[in-house]
């Protein structure tokens, strides 16, 4: 930045925009390995970015979702992984910040923290699958003298070795069990990362299996036990609607990270044949507009339902699935389209395309997956 610019004009926007480049120039490397990007996280908290989404009241932006959906599609231009981990980081700190069922002791102290501790929500488990799908998870809590006896296996445990609270969903060992949260510090005796995480994309995000073996965590760290029955779809409203909107904005971060590696490589590849480069072929020309026709029309979803959203217009969940489903199968379809236009070009390591293709795909099993946002609304429509 200049010594001369007035740093209370620079945006949460401006600060995201300014670390893609060095996001981007580690990226391949960090996919090749499946290595974290710890200095990705290091950066993020210097610029002051961490604690977007916490309370003013706590230190942090007290920034909303629109904002949240901006500088997560920007990080995801430069690499995906560390967009994922923020976003869920985003996600469950405004979760927290609007729950009236968690301590108000835990929840100034996970607030104040937001700046460099960061939190994720473990969910899924190798029997349960989804617990977007219903179910009981296997992981269990036992209430002892000396605190919750915390046992079980998470999988796909998103961003696990820079976490410093994992919000694990488990039952009680009771004979008629609540189901809930437990506010898990990291790195307490028992607890241990398998690194199993070895998939097609989004390689770094270091997703991998975190097991607890009789861990202990006090009495009132389980923040929100409640009866099975008693967990209901409208309780879950405004975490749908924060998850639908927040991952269509990493996806089209991808697509447009795709769409700029194209836009580039058209003006520069001249071949030999033709004396000109491939961007002024109409063929060239004609795909790049079927391109932005939709990313504009990611933009125009993600940034108008997230605006809605933060002027209190109570958007329907439903209506967020649709947005993610629509804008993460766009995300995957701009890949597709680049890559009809440069060949071999596309598929060689040495170029990301084939790195942000595989990145996108990713979009279709994340959580509310196409199938079951087409059957919730087919089902809607039919009744």
């Amino acid at each position: 930045m200049s010594g001369s610019l007035d740093r209370t004009r620079v945006t949460a926007e401006d600060r995201a925009r300014a670390l893609v480049p060095r996001f981007a120039a580690a990226a391949a490397a960090h996919d090749r390995d499946a290595s974290f990007p710890f200095e990705n996280f290091s950066a993020l908290r210097e610029a002051r970015l961490l604690a977007l989404r916490t309370p003013r009241a706590l230190g942090g932006d007290g920034a909303g979702l629109r904002t949240a959906a901006r500088v997560t599609g920007l990080v995801a231009q430069g690499e995906p992984a560390t967009a994922l981990v923020l976003a869920m980081h985003y996600i469950h700190q405004a979760a927290i910040a609007r729950s009236t069922r968690w301590p108000a002791h835990l929840t100034e102290w996970v607030g104040r923290e937001a700046d460099h501790a960061l939190i994720n929500a473990l969910r899924v488990e190798p029997e349960l699958g989804s617990p977007a799908r219903g179910g009981l998870p296997a992981t269990t809590a036992t209430r002892c003298d000396d605190g919750w006896h915390l046992s079980g296996r998470k999988i796909y445990s998103t961003g696990s070795p820079v976490l410093s609270w994992y919000l694990v969903w488990s039952r009680t060992s009771d004979e008629s069990p609540l189901v809930g949260q437990f506010l898990v510090p990291a790195g307490l005796p028992g607890t241990r990362i398998e690194e199993t995480w070895d998939h097609v994309g989004l390689r770094a995000s270091a997703s991998h299996d975190v097991v607890f073996e009789d861990v202990v965590i006090p009495h009132d760290h389980a923040v929100d036990l409640r009866a099975p029955s008693a967990w209901t779809p409208a309780d879950a409203r405004a975490q749908h609607v924060e998850n639908g909107i927040m991952l269509a904005a990493l996806y089209d971060g991808i697509g447009r990270a795709a769409r700029d590696w194209l836009v580039g490589f058209l003006k520069t590849r001249v071949p030999s044949s033709l004396g000109t480069p491939l961007a002024t072929l109409p063929r060239s020309q004609e795909v790049v507009g079927r391109i932005e026709v939709l990313l504009r029309t990611n933009a125009r979803l993600v940034d108008s339902f997230a605006a809605e959203a933060d002027a209190g217009a109570n958007p329907k969940a439903e209506d967020a699935h649709v947005i993610k489903s629509v804008v993460t199968n766009n995300a995957v379809e701009v890949c597709d389209l680049a890559l009809s236009l440069c060949g071999n070009h596309g598929l060689t390591r040495a170029n990301p395309l084939e790195r942000h293709l595989r990145d996108a795909l990713c979009g279709r099993v994340h959580t509310p997956q196409d199938d079951s946002v087409r059957t919730m609304l087919g089902r809607a429509a039919l009744a």
